[in-house]
């Protein structure tokens, strides 16, 4: 059973990322948000890679760009364009849409 003493002192994840990375509008929390993004849609992409048994390398001569690129991308190190992404995506066989509204 769960304490509900214990439970009442637990912050939400929110307060939390304010604490840490500032309140949402600020400069400081845009920055966590992106990098947090972008950590996300790179690792759908690790994912599908492992599910595909296709090596950074492998996966870096489909696109033209370099096995270092390719595992800066994965570990979040470096931004990727929309460009690269849907690069990326296609080359491993996944399939986006975008909805605006």
């Amino acid at each position: 059973m769960i304490n509900a003493e214990k439970l009442s002192k637990l912050q939400s994840v929110n307060s939390t990322l304010d604490e840490k990375y500032g309140e949402k509008g600020s400069a400081s929390r845009a920055e966590f948000d992106a990098k947090a993004q972008a950590w996300y849609y790179a690792e759908l992409l690790r994912e599908e890679r492992k599910k595909r048994h296709i090596s950074q390398s492998q996966l870096a001569s489909l696109v033209g760009k370099s096995r270092t690129y390719i595992t800066a991308l994965e570990k979040g190190q470096t931004d990727m364009q929309l460009s690269t992404f849907i690069m990326l995506s296609r080359a491993l066989g996944m399939n986006f849409s975008l909805v605006v509204g």
